[in-house]
């Protein structure tokens, strides 16, 4: 059989972009397309005007900018798989801190499809492994012995106490810890009633009290205001400085969480930290009897996932537990 040349070639001219067009029914007119940088000041914009930290808004503002520079793009409808694959690659950190990274630039790509500026979801799929390692909760014993061993008639000593009892009745996180200030606090119905401002989830979160809290409160907002009068300060936080200044709400540079590093090596005690006494919080209230769903609700979790790994169940206590359900 005598081969036919050129039999199966097309001169096609037409491009993918021009067929889709015409089937959406789109005009094939030049697309004017979005310069990244200003996407990304009128999503900083709308994060402001709906509340998010300044925090968050200030991360989220250099991880973006990083992106942009690193990829050299001008244009929104520059990013693609590739560009993101390229920027990961570029990095010389630890995959967690590349995780990270990448749930900002998704989380702005999402906002971008929200303003109406992208179409498709193309990082959907884009993902870092990361072994994550569960982190233990602080054990009651432990937080009971620091208690004891901290010197409560000093001023930094009550105002410790009151903190880390706190966080362990509350579960409240060390950032929001900080911002707490005397109206969050319902003395009558032994309630702290924390806004959406000084929480991550931004929703309104009510906590019960007990007495012993509502006892060191008092004693503690007594101490402040003469703290405050010595050194000209003017705030209503329940938690301050030795100068009576507001606390850094950074979690890694918080006062507060510099003292549980300095009492957990001057007593010998271990997993003595921040978020390892929120975790004790979580863990107490599951072998109270409280459900995940509770538990969840109560740190503030908009994911159960978090929450399940928040109690590192054993995997004897799992399977016990569940035998009451059979």
């Amino acid at each position: 059989m005598t081969k036919k040349t050129g039999l199966f070639d097309v001169d096609f001219t037409l491009t993918t972009k021009e067929l889709t067009t015409s089937i959406k029914g789109e005009k094939a007119t030049t697309a004017r397309y979005k310069l990244f940088s200003e996407a990304l000041g009128t999503i900083i914009n709308q994060m402001q005007v709906s509340g998010y930290r300044p925090r968050t808004i200030k991360d989220y503002d250099t991880v973006l900018l990083n992106f942009a520079k690193s990829t050299g793009i001008t244009y929104l409808e520059e990013v693609t798989v590739d560009t993101i694959y390229s920027w990961l690659d570029s990095m010389q950190v630890v995959n967690q801190t590349k995780l990270t990274r990448l749930k900002v630039v998704k989380s702005f790509l999402g906002k971008c499809i929200n303003n109406g500026w992208l179409k498709v979801n193309f990082w959907h799929s884009i993902n870092v492994k990361v072994d994550k390692k569960v982190k233990k909760g602080a054990k009651p014993n432990d937080i009971a012995i620091l208690i004891s061993l901290i010197d409560k008639n000093t001023y930094i000593g009550l105002r410790d106490v009151a903190a880390i009892i706190t966080m362990y009745k509350t579960g409240i996180r060390i950032n929001t810890l900080g911002q707490l200030e005397e109206k969050h606090i319902d003395f009558d119905n032994k309630m702290l009633v924390l806004n959406g401002a000084i929480l991550k989830n931004h929703q309104l979160l009510k906590l019960p009290l007990n007495d012993q809290l509502i006892q060191l409160y008092r004693v503690l907002i007594k101490q402040n205001i003469k703290v405050r009068e010595y050194y000209g300060e003017s705030n209503s936080n329940i938690f301050i400085s030795i100068k009576g200044t507001s606390l850094n709400t950074k979690s890694t540079n918080n006062a507060i969480s510099k003292q549980l590093t300095k009492y957990a090596k001057r007593f010998g005690l271990e997993n003595i930290n921040a978020h390892a006494i929120r975790r004790a919080y979580a863990k107490n209230l599951h072998d109270n009897g409280a459900s995940i769903a509770l538990i969840s609700k109560a740190l503030g979790h908009s994911d159960l996932a978090v929450t399940t790994q928040y109690l590192d169940l054993e995997v004897e206590e799992v399977a016990s537990s569940l035998r009451d359900y059979l």
